[in-house]
């Protein structure tokens, strides 16, 4: 038997080749109950998208292939760009409850690493399956994964592919993820991604189900570049803009739009952007900063399309479509 050394592996940028990007299909009814046609038919259109740049890969109760397929063709999506696997979910947010990606530097494998998932310290029930998730796709790709006892969701963690990471203290400091210090996730961080450098923000949007996800908030471009939302007077905000300035050469803000969904602000960010092969996918909400934003990210991925995606649905469940996705380097 081979051992597997994790010092050999990294967390690849999402800006770097892809084999196919994830979704998790919302089969549960407890999800979007009074829009069950409506996110059937957003999940099905983001896909079909998605699938013009590279494979899309399903988690799905096998139950519903047959509806799910039926949903993508009424979408004109490319069948042939799309496969189906028979992972059961509780819920859809597959950039947290799935794996985080590694890669071996010296071979170019790929590998899962495989974190504990509670749910956002334990806000919604179930979530038993989610957490099976990365075992799951590991088993069906027959890749090496490497277990962890921590709770770490995907959304939480932003990297740069050469050893730098950023998140937030909200988040990674919470007792509802088990109460660790900086110096526990620094050495886990680094023992189990070859994390180099952790950069640590403050809070988040507000409102945000997660305490406040970095991905809502702050975006690597390129290694010393960085996207991240405007304050709008907010203390907590302006002072992670600080903490970036001081550290990255190039950082770009986005607007920060007001979206309010049954008169509940909600954490609506241009942040929560997915990167494919030759695309970038843009949340937009129907509101006067999404052509501003698009232009922006336009500028900070040349040679790339960007797309713009409706999202206020996706709101209602509180994310958008980096936390629906998960990207598998190639």
């Amino acid at each position: 038997m081979i051992v597997k050394k994790l010092t050999d592996f990294r967390v690849p940028a999402e800006w770097e080749p892809q084999e196919a990007v994830w979704l998790s299909w919302p089969v549960s009814d407890h999800i979007w109950p009074s829009a069950r046609q409506e996110i059937w038919k957003c999940f099905a259109t983001l896909a079909a998208l998605m699938a013009r740049y590279q494979r899309v890969r399903i988690n799905a109760d096998p139950a519903a292939h047959n509806l799910i397929l039926q949903q993508l063709k009424e979408a004109k999506a490319d069948l042939d760009e799309i496969e189906l696997y028979p992972h059961t979910t509780d819920d859809v947010w597959c950039r947290d409850h799935g794996p985080v990606w590694l890669k071996n530097t010296n071979t170019g494998e790929v590998a899962i690493s495989d974190w504990k998932f509670n749910a956002w310290g334990g806000k919604f029930e179930p979530y038993k399956r989610d957490d099976q998730v990365p075992q799951s796709m590991a088993k069906s790709l027959d890749l090496h994964a490497f277990p962890r006892k921590e709770v770490l969701e995907g959304g939480a963690i932003e990297v740069n592919g050469e050893g730098v990471l950023l998140t937030t203290e909200i988040v990674m400091l919470n007792r509802n993820r088990g109460g660790r210090v900086r110096a526990d996730w620094k050495q886990a961080l680094g023992n189990a991604l070859n994390i180099k450098d952790i950069l640590w923000l403050g809070e988040g949007l507000p409102n945000d189900d997660t305490d406040g996800h970095i991905d809502n908030i702050a975006r690597f471009f390129q290694p010393n570049g960085v996207l991240t939302v405007e304050s709008n007077g907010d203390e907590e905000l302006k002072a992670n803009a600080r903490r970036l300035m001081a550290r990255f050469r190039d950082v770009v803000h986005l607007p920060l739009p007001e979206v309010t969904i049954n008169g509940q602000l909600v954490p609506a960010s241009y942040a929560n952007f997915v990167i494919l092969n030759g695309a970038v996918i843009v949340p937009t909400f129907g509101v006067s900063q999404d052509e501003k934003a698009l232009d922006i990210i336009k500028t900070a991925f040349p040679g790339r399309k960007v797309a713009g995606f409706g999202s206020r649905l996706l709101l209602e469940e509180g994310g958008a479509v980096h936390c629906l996705t998960s990207n598998q380097p190639q």
